[in-house]
């Protein structure tokens, strides 16, 4: 196999991948628990290659609890490894699209979410007797009630895995029995990280004067000018009313909770990690598995429910080497007795007055993706060419199968569109228009 770890930013391993990659290679069952960004996936993705064989059936079967960690996984794997067909499997599209992607293009490798996956093997989708390997991703979620169901079905329906690596950013207090483990060993990355977190991560605290936070959280966010921010809410309703609030309020902000369109999810999310908005409102959903590359501020709008949730969305920030900051907004009646996990803490205000930060970027929406025979260099060399923007007025471009988006200088907007109205990508008429919302 030829690994390609330039294409995931990197040039060597940590100490963490070095003793996955041998321990792997060695055990049946092993349990790695290391602080988010710390890079998991890599760990255990290097030595499964590493393992598997040139079959035209899936060996290797990957669990993770949310569809962007599905995607973000997959995306490691064929960056990582162009030999390796995999395929991601998530609730959001028709189960049908995916059974006949599966048949078609036959991957060594599937990841997906729990439910997902059930159906497909309840289906028999694909060949559940050839999964040798199996891989459980925060398998602390697979504990929750919901999950705890749909994992033990799934378990039984897998009769020759001999291979089991379960993962995790908290020590969780059991290893769930369904899972067939035995003598398991465990890789604890976990312990002594008291201070390396601390260091990261610099965490504080502030209070509203009144139980709604929604000025304090403007004034927060103004004072941290256009660094990226990701707010954590615990409802999708409040979610909605805080994304309301900013927007109205001229903040370059998106929402992303469960109960969105996959689209819409996909929308948000890129506009975030392009730059076009620079807060990130949402429900701990984004809280497990998004690798959003420096994301600068947590702001923790509702308390997290447990120690659990708190380094979770913390984790969101300082990924791998890199520091951040996390703010706890509390209510006038509010105090952190649930957080056991927070050692040093630094009381802040914030100005009563201020200035909503701007951005360079805005989303520009293309209606033509993958399924099109629409990619990424037909859209940079329409833009450039037919729009005639510079490499300093073109962003981050990505395809989907059905749509793409492109993030353009803001400044040149009202020019591009009249250069580009009207016209085809390679030969396509299509819908271009600015998204701001």
């Amino acid at each position: 196999m030829i690994y390609n770890l330039a294409s995931l930013g990197i040039d060597h391993l940590n100490p963490m991948q070095e003793e996955m990659l041998n321990e792997v290679r060695r055990r049946d069952s092993l349990v790695l628990l290391s602080p988010t960004g710390s890079g998991k996936t890599l760990g255990y993705m290097l030595p499964v290659i590493e393992g598997m064989q040139n079959t035209l059936a899936p060996t290797v079967l990957v669990l993770v609890p949310s569809r962007e960690l599905a995607i973000q996984t997959q995306s490691v794997v064929s960056k990582l490894c162009k030999e390796i067909k995999s395929y991601a499997c998530y609730g959001g599209r028709p189960t049908m699209e995916e059974h006949r992607t599966l048949r078609s293009i036959m991957p060594q490798m599937i990841i997906g979410t729990p439910g997902r996956i059930l159906d497909h093997l309840k289906k028999e989708n694909f060949r559940a007797d050839e999964i040798n390997t199996l891989v459980i991703d925060e398998f602390d979620k697979s504990l929750e009630l919901g999950f705890r169901q749909q994992m033990s079905e799934i378990l039984i329906l897998l009769p020759n895995v001999r291979k089991r690596i379960l993962l995790s950013a908290t020590d969780s207090p059991e290893i769930p029995s369904f899972v067939g483990a035995e003598n398991v060993h465990k890789l604890n990355y976990l312990s002594g990280t008291d201070n390396d977190y601390a260091d990261r991560i610099r965490q504080y605290q502030l209070v509203s004067p009144e139980k709604d936070k929604l000025e304090t959280l403007g004034r927060l966010l103004c004072s941290l000018g256009s660094s990226p921010s990701i707010v954590f809410m615990n409802y999708r309703d409040a979610v909605d009313r805080v994304y309301q609030f900013l927007h109205k309020a001229g903040f370059n902000v998106c929402a992303f909770h469960g109960a969105m369109e996959q689209k819409d999810r996909e929308r948000a999310l890129f506009r975030f990690q392009s730059g076009c908005a620079n807060v990130l409102v949402c429900t701990d959903l984004a809280a497990r598995g998004l690798d959003i590359a420096d994301v600068q501020n947590i702001i923790h709008y509702h308390l997290p429910l447990n120690s659990e949730a708190y380094i979770h969305r913390n984790g969101r920030t300082a990924r791998w080497d890199k520091k951040g900051a996390s703010y706890i907004i509390l209510g006038p009646e509010e105090k952190l007795d649930k957080l056991d996990c927070i050692n040093e803490i630094v009381c802040i205000d914030v100005p009563k007055t201020y200035e909503v930060p701007s951005s360079k970027w805005e989303t520009l929406y293309i209606g033509k993706g993958k399924k099109d025979k629409i990619n990424k260099v037909d859209i940079v060399g329409f833009l450039s060419k037919t729009g005639g923007l510079s490499r300093e007025q073109l962003g981050m471009v990505t395809v989907f199968p059905n749509w793409s988006f492109a993030a353009v200088d803001r400044s040149c907007l009202k020019i591009l569109m009249g250069r580009i109205n009207g016209q085809k990508i390679k030969g396509q008429k299509t819908i271009i228009e600015p998204i701001r919302k």
